[in-house]
């Protein structure tokens, strides 16, 4: 459907990581509207959690060169282990802080709630 190849997807309670190769003719926005959409809508239909499932507003998107594909793979492979050290908000502070980004305030207010 989206014609995008899952490369790689693990996650943890609060957060998931995919990594994919985007279709020349999508835009990111649609393809992460698509894959909430379509895993919100079987989650619900199935049944599997004991509330209405539903992702939270917003998302995180970024580029891997092709040189960085298989350490995201290996990255994305071992989120357990990997939070057994840090947990999501100091990850993605750091993140932000190596990459030079600027974050809009109301997603560094969410993060403070996580």
């Amino acid at each position: 459907m989206l014609d995008c190849p899952l490369l790689a997807i693990n996650g943890m309670p609060n957060h998931v990581h995919i990594l994919f190769l985007l279709n020349k003719n999508k835009n990111i926005a649609e393809v992460i509207k698509q894959v909430k959409g379509g895993t919100s809508y079987q989650i619900n239909q199935q049944n599997l959690t004991e509330d209405k499932f539903s992702w939270q507003v917003g998302y995180g998107a970024f580029s891997v060169s092709e040189s960085g594909i298989e350490k995201v793979k290996e990255y994305i492979k071992n989120q357990e282990l990997h939070h057994q050290n840090i947990n999501f908000k100091e990850e993605f502070e750091r993140f932000v802080e190596l990459h030079g980004l600027i974050l809009d305030d109301k997603w560094v207010k969410r993060l403070a709630n996580k």
